[in-house]
Formats: C-alpha cells, sequence, structure tokens
C-alpha cells in the first residue's frame, strides 16, 4: 500500500523531459492508485453475480514502465511491463458499466507482474505534407508523411489502435467507467486484462484513416488464455476517421464494425435448453459470431473546451465473450481544461450514458440466469443510466489528485436495485 507514495516522490525529483522533435527511444513510467467507496443501497434481492448491496470499498494500484526504441528504417519497437494489484467491488460482478477501468487488469491483492504490450510498429512513408507527431507514451516523437501505411504487429490492446478519442478513454487521467473507455457496444477480443496478439494495417492520407485488424480471442469468454488459431477463432475490426476543423477549431467523426468469431453460448439456445428452468450459458456454447458497430464524435468548443458522443449496438444474440455486458450505448460528456481558472493542467469531466440490452439477454437474466458479470436471480428490466464527473488537480505537472463520482441508476439493468453511487479517490503520476 506504500507504492503511490514511493512513486511520487521519484516524480517529484524526476528531471522535466521535454518533446523531442525525431525522439529515438523512450522510457516512461506511470503508477496509479484509485480508492472506491460504495455506500449501502436499495437491495430486496440479490443473485449469485450482483452488486452489492451492503457498504463495501475497492482499490486497485499499477505501475508501468513504457519503453520503445527506433529499430530501422520506419521501424519502432515497443514493450510495457506492468505490475498490479486491487480488491474490486462486488468481485466485478453486478454492472454493465463497471465502476474502474483499471478493475479490468486486477488479479487479486496480491502484486502480479506482467507484460501487457510487446509488439513492432512499421511505418511506410508515401509522400504529401509533414505532420508533427507528439512524444507519447508508445509514441516516439518526430514527424511523418500525411499520406502514410502503418502495419502493428505483436500484444496490445485493440482500443491502443482503435476508437481513440482525446476526451474519454483512458481511466487514470480521465473517465473512470468502463462505458466510457471505448464504444460500451464494443466486445473486442482480449484477455482478461485486455490485451490480444494480433496484427492491424491503417492508411492515412490527409485528414481520413482507414484502420483494419484481426486479433485473437480468449478460448472461453474472459479469460486469459487466448486462442492462437486465428483463422478459426478471432475479432475483426473495420474503423473509418475523418478529421476535420470548425472555426480553426479540431473535431473527428469515426465508424467502426466488428465481428467476433468464437466458441460462445446463444441467450435463445440456453432459454431453451432450460426447459423451463434456470438456464445455463456454459451448456450450450457452439461456434458461432457476433457482429456491431459505432459511430463517435469528437469536437473541440474551445482551446480547452472539448466534447465527445458515442453511440454503438451488437446484435445481442450471444453473450459477452471480451467486455462487458452491454448490447447498446449511448455516452456524450465533455471536458473542461483548467485555463479559465488559472489552473492551465487541472481538467473538470462530466459524462452520461445510457447502457441497454437486447430482448433475449433480458429474458435469460429474468429467467434466474447469469453471465459474467451479471444475475440478479431475477430482472425488473429498465436502462442503466450512469452519471460521472471528476475533477483532477495538478499537484506538480506529473502528479495529480483526482475526486470522482458516479451515480448509477438501475445497476445492472435491474429497477428493482439501486441507485448506485461510487466516490473515488485517484492517484496518478506520469514521468
Amino acid at each position: 500500500m506504500h507504492a503511490p507514495l514511493i512513486v511520487i516522490s521519484l516524480a517529484l525529483i524526476a528531471p522535466a523531459v521535454g518533446a523531442q522533435t525525431a525522439e529515438q527511444s523512450q522510457a516512461r513510467l506511470q503508477s496509479t492508485y484509485v480508492y472506491q467507496s460504495k455506500p449501502a443501497f436499495n437491495s430486496p434481492y440479490s443473485g449469485p453475480r450482483s452488486l452489492g448491496g451492503e457498504r463495501e470499498r475497492s482499490y486497485t494500484f499499477t505501475g508501468t514502465a513504457f519503453l520503445g526504441t527506433r529499430a530501422w528504417q520506419g521501424g519502432e519497437l515497443y514493450l510495457d511491463a506492468e505490475a498490479i494489484r486491487g480488491l474490486p467491488l462486488s468481485e466485478v460482478s453486478g454492472l454493465g458499466g463497471l465502476t474502474n477501468g483499471e478493475l479490468q487488469k486486477v488479479a487479486g491483492p496480491q502484486m502480479k507482474l506482467y507484460v501487457p504490450r510487446v509488439f513492432v510498429r512499421q511505418t511506410f512513408m508515401l509522400g504529401g505534407e509533414k505532420e508533427t507527431v507528439e512524444s507519447d507514451i508508445n509514441q516516439l516523437g518526430g514527424s511523418v508523411d500525411s499520406h502514410r501505411l502503418v502495419i502493428t504487429v505483436g500484444k496490445l490492446g485493440i482500443t491502443d489502435l482503435f476508437t481513440k478519442n482525446e476526451y474519454a478513454g483512458d481511466p487514470r487521467t480521465q473517465f473512470l467507467n468502463w462505458s466510457f473507455l471505448t464504444y460500451g457496444a464494443f466486445d473486442y477480443a482480449a484477455d482478461l486484462r485486455g490485451y490480444s496478439w494480433g496484427a492491424a494495417l491503417e492508411y492515412d492520407v490527409r485528414q481520413w484513416s482507414v484502420r483494419a485488424a484481426r486479433f485473437e480471442q480468449p478460448k472461453t469468454p474472459n479469460s486469459m488464455a487466448l486462442d492462437h488459431r486465428l483463422f478459426s477463432t478471432y475479432g475483426d475490426q473495420f474503423e473509418l476517421e475523418r478529421r476535420h476543423e470548425v472555426g480553426g477549431l479540431a473535431g473527428k467523426l469515426q465508424f467502426l464494425a466488428y465481428r467476433n468469431v468464437a466458441t460462445m453460448a446463444s441467450y435463445a439456445d440456453a432459454l431453451a435448453a432450460a426447459q423451463g428452468g434456470t438456464p445455463d450459458l456454459g451448456s450450450v456454447r457452439r461456434s458461432q459470431s457476433k457482429v456491431g458497430a459505432g459511430v463517435a464524435l469528437e469536437q473541440a468548443l474551445a482551446t480547452d473546451v472539448g466534447l465527445f458522443a458515442r453511440l454503438s449496438r451488437h446484435d445481442g444474440k450471444t453473450e459477452t465473450y471480451a467486455f462487458s455486458d452491454i448490447d447498446s450505448s449511448f455516452t456524450a460528456g465533455a471536458l473542461l481544461k483548467g485555463a479559465r481558472w488559472a489552473r492551465a493542467n487541472d481538467s473538470i469531466g462530466i459524462a452520461l450514458a445510457r447502457n441497454a440490452i437486447s430482448t433475449t439477454h433480458r429474458e435469460y437474466l429474468a429467467a434466474g440466469g447469469s453471465t459474467f458479470f451479471l444475475g440478479d436471480g431475477r430482472l425488473n428490466y429498465r436502462p442503466e443510466e450512469i452519471f460521472e464527473s471528476f475533477y483532477s488537480l495538478a499537484v506538480t505537472r506529473r502528479v495529480f489528485v483526482s475526486a470522482d463520482w458516479q451515480h448509477i441508476r438501475n445497476p445492472g439493468y435491474n429497477a428493482d436495485r439501486g441507485p448506485a453511487r461510487i466516490a473515488s479517490l485517484r492517484l496518478h503520476v506520469e514521468f
């Protein structure tokens, strides 16, 4: 529990390192500690995968080293190493939009070491104007042609490449709830911690980008072991992005489509097999597919104010395989930097999410079935509605303390329970 204080001390004495115009290598560190408290809430009944109605506390701690180097002409190599420990709320269950994006990676209260990313990126310059690439985590600073082809191969998170958003996507500095990490209904291929092996292709020309990728699925839903049979079990995704300016202020539109093929269960099969009893997904798994899509907008309203919105949906026929129990979702929010009150590195975020599940998904839960995340024993269905706000205070250029509040109506899509309220304190250090 002393690890956050040690990392803060190192950050305070670490020398400032500015962005380089042609960065040849990088070594960065981050540490994030999140403490959450959930007061007791109305819970007339609960099931095997309910969010507990009693008062609970939770924490996560991560420490990560990010290494990168230019290995040859146009080629970059990256390796990340991470340590993690934590105690989740209700064993990470009972919600569509779970309350802490770091919880996806938690293995338990004992410190675990693992390698989340090891990949190569090859960029082929095809001409056009030069564009500046800012130095960032897993991104060497420099310049690239506006017309280029980029190939990425290795182990990483699909959201490192797809659905990237300036205002919502990083639980270490922005919104904590899973609903705002990416599209809520993007059941992307990944192991239990959110990473997978695969390959991606990106083609950029001026304000347009096209991306396509195939990544490995886990062998069973929400498990660590990945299935290496990329021609029979896989997750494919395609993204089209167009960047623009409105009154000199940057924005972009994105369209995502994806298709998963894996050994998974359908809710209809589970209900039919139960013959009026309690349905079970584990007894009806077979090879089948899931398709989904999403659209997203982000737009700066001023140099220090930005808005985002995402709308996503998948077919809702099969069980959640690698992300969260959300079949359709709409999210929107805003991020405001603190320059207006002479705190340029501070930020305020406010966002709303409305998550829903399909008709057969509801029927399965109402019949007493459980998924990896949900299972109250019965269900009085209503969409799950989430409000989140935070204030991030920059203690120094490298140390940030955030206070976060989440209000969740109909937790787990159940109008008989809740609302649930989550107060969070986050400490984030980077250098």
